[in-house]
């Protein structure tokens, strides 16, 4: 059985450079500040291996993430009501859904995207992200990425 991921908030002092950079190359992509992976992980200076083998993993947290909105995917089996427990759990988080799509179920398996809004009053992340994962029926829950809608207006 998989181990359910375990999320950690250090300082960026104790973050191995290497993760940093795939930080940097993420944030580059996104700005559209450069076209290609391999134009983000030359500006910053790591591999196109390293970048691949992190970029899943990491992610820059903002101490006021209230307005934020991240986009989580999952690969779920296709069960009658598992659909209504993974939005349970965020709903009892206190986070707004923006928006659902799930795919058709392929070999009993569909793959599902949601927009989460981060309130002021969303409980604690991380521990939603442990319920999601450990749900019966869902697999690989992943980050896809996050929206700071109150920097942008700024």
């Amino acid at each position: 059985m998989e181990e359910a991921a375990k999320y950690f908030v250090v300082r960026q002092k104790a973050v191995p450079e290497v993760l940093l950079k795939v930080v940097e190359a993420k944030r580059l992509l996104e700005t559209e500040k450069v076209m290609t992976i391999q134009e983000a992980v030359d500006a910053v200076g790591i591999s196109r291996s390293s970048f691949y083998k992190y970029k899943d993993d990491i992610f820059q947290f903002h101490d006021n993430s209230q307005g934020t909105t991240i986009t989580l995917t999952f690969q779920m089996d296709d069960e009658p009501g598992l659909l209504s427990d993974v939005l349970k759990i965020i709903a009892e988080c206190r986070a707004n859904i923006l928006t659902i799509h799930q795919s058709i179920p392929i070999n009993g398996v569909a793959s599902l995207s949601l927009s989460i809004q981060i309130l002021q009053t969303t409980g604690d992340i991380s521990g939603m992200m442990l319920q999601l994962e450990s749900q019966k029926g869902v697999h690989h829950v992943k980050i896809q990425g996050e929206k700071d809608f109150q920097r942008d207006i700024m």
